[in-house]
């Protein structure tokens, strides 16, 4: 499994991963921020954007996936960063290899078994038909009667790309994730964490249920929950500069 990737800046490592439905430069304006003082390398999860698509999408298979993909590039430990899916992976990886992380920050995920907010979304998107669509005003014209929310919906039309042909085609293995997609809402679990942990919600968001907090202490005991008024699920994208400051801030603690 070789991961697309970007990489960014020098120094320490930082590894960004990316939700559902993303791929490597959603992340780009923290990566590049960041990258001031650190290596920072944001990778297409398995099925997702220019990495591979392949038949199986689970929390384990994705950490192996980096576990393989930091051995192969001789990073040794890192900081790692979720968002959502990406966080779940993160989190997979910290409870089963603690060595291969430094510190871990999660962006609005909580371990726990996750609510299912997707299907609709995954059901709009498989009912298009990208062969009979010309212009990206077609798919968002056809989007927008079925996903309300404009910034969910510019999100999912990053994904339309073309093929070799010049068709229309999804970057992401849509067919795969729609048959995974309780793999993907499933909770992970291990051995207790141990170092600096930082999980990140905004405060418009419902994805860190206020009764997993006993989960997140237990897996990760030196965890810190911070909220990020007026930010969505979409934290990066909703409020870029308060998260940059709650990250440098939690990276600068000795």
């Amino acid at each position: 499994m070789n991961l697309y990737f970007r990489e960014f800046g020098a120094g320490p490592p930082i590894i960004i991963l990316h939700g559902l439905f993303g791929f490597s430069d959603n992340w780009q304006t923290i990566a590049k921020a960041l990258a001031e003082n650190h290596l920072v390398i944001t990778p297409d999860l398995r099925n997702h954007g220019r990495s591979p698509h392949v038949a199986d999408h689970s929390y384990p298979e994705m950490a192996d996936d980096l576990r393989a993909f930091m051995e192969n590039h001789w990073i040794h430990s890192a900081v790692l960063i979720g968002h959502s899916m990406g966080g779940k992976v993160a989190m997979q990886l910290a409870l089963h290899d603690p060595d291969l992380v430094e510190r871990l920050i999660v962006v609005d995920i909580d371990p726990g078994q996750a609510e299912d907010n997707h299907s609709s979304i995954f059901q709009a998107l498989m009912a298009m038909d990208l062969s009979k669509m010309t212009t990206r005003s077609q798919a968002e014209d056809y989007l927008s009667e079925r996903i309300p929310d404009v910034g969910t919906r510019q999100f999912l039309l990053k994904n339309i790309t073309r093929d070799d042909n010049g068709a229309f085609a999804w970057k992401m293995n849509l067919p795969v994730l729609w048959k995974h997609f309780p793999d993907i809402l499933a909770p992970v679990s291990g051995d207790p964490y141990e170092k600096p942990t930082l999980f990140v919600r905004g405060s418009r968001s419902d994805y860190i249920k206020p009764e997993e907090t006993t989960l997140i202490h237990t897996l990760f005991p030196q965890a810190h929950i911070e909220t990020i008024e007026g930010a969505g699920h979409w934290v990066h994208a909703d409020k870029p500069n308060e998260l940059l400051a709650v990250l440098n801030k939690f990276l600068a603690i000795e």
